[in-house]
């Protein structure tokens, strides 16, 4: 069982930065991948970003490619991401997400956080 917290989320301007944190419990961190997921109003769930158990692998939505940047610290049990440019539409609620397999791409993830909203505006 991994239980999986988000924190980060806010209000910003067009343009600037936010960076959200998912801290998680659960022996089994360290070897699952990690994934982070955006939810609009009115649009389905969407992916955004996924690191590998290890760190050294990591894919994402073409959307967000060269804005954003997805990272973890398997000592603290946490994965990271690193919001630059932002965008109004990028407002969503973002939900982090693990894996039981520790490499992409990944099949299906397991465990989801409760979200975290994120709101940018014009």
């Amino acid at each position: 069982q991994v239980l999986l917290v988000e924190s980060g989320g806010g209000l910003v301007q067009a343009g600037g930065s936010l960076r959200l944190s998912c801290a998680a419990s659960g022996r089994t961190f360290s070897t699952s991948a990690m994934g982070w997921f955006r939810q609009a109003p009115g649009k389905e769930r969407e992916f955004v970003a996924v690191v590998t158990w290890s760190g050294r692998g990591t894919d994402y939505a073409d959307s967000v490619k060269g804005r954003f940047t997805i990272s973890r610290d398997n000592a603290k049990n946490t994965v990271y991401l690193q919001m630059n440019s932002l965008k109004p539409d990028d407002t969503a609620v973002y939900y982090c997400a693990a894996a039981k397999v520790g490499n992409i791409p990944v099949p299906r993830y397991d465990y989801w956080g409760q979200g975290t909203q994120v709101t940018v505006s014009s």
